[in-house]
């Protein structure tokens, strides 16, 4: 039996090699990346002072939107930082659109909500602000965690506008 010889076509290249991890710089003093963090120290702030206190009924919403924009905000950050946002399939390509979207739907649409939740309850508990109340109190953890959603709803509202702001200038990149 002859041997038959192997085909002159050469494999298909492997993937690109990766190179090493390192902080995008650009970004972290970009609006964009200020922002950003600001979003996380307040988003954090919110969620672990709504955990931290005895909560009931609507705040199990609040809660909930709290931690997936806060863990949605720091997967972009983190992508951003790392200048690795090509990895992600479909979306890395319209990484200015994917942070605009998340920024102005997702962002000021769920701490708004869970901002007016907070807020609603604080005022339902704020007859044991009164002098000589002696039981426990969840009014300053609500109305902490009101203000702090508030804050961060508009740092959402700031970074989504400059991501318009930009995506209208015909930018397609997030610096």
């Amino acid at each position: 039996m002859a041997r038959t010889a192997p085909p002159a076509v050469p494999p298909p290249p492997g993937p690109p090699a990766r190179g090493s991890l390192s902080l995008h710089r650009a970004y972290l003093r970009s609006p964009l990346g200020l922002l950003r963090l600001g979003q996380l120290a307040l988003g954090a702030a919110f969620w672990v002072t709504v955990a931290a206190h005895k909560y009931e009924g609507a705040a199990h919403f609040a809660l909930f939107a709290a931690v997936l924009v806060w863990l949605l905000t720091l997967a972009l950050f983190g992508l951003s930082l790392l200048g690795r946002w090509a990895l992600v399939p479909w979306l890395g390509s319209r990484w200015l659109l994917t942070n605009l979207v998340h920024d102005l739907a997702l962002g000021v649409g769920l701490y708004a909500a869970a901002t007016g939740i907070m807020g609603y309850k604080a005022e339902q508990k704020s007859y044991c602000n009164l002098p000589g109340y002696s039981q426990h109190c969840l009014y300053g953890a609500y109305l902490s965690a009101s203000v702090c959603g508030g804050i961060a709803a508009c740092l959402y509202l700031f970074s989504g506008l400059y991501c318009l702001s930009r995506r209208c200038r015909d930018q397609r990149d997030i610096i």
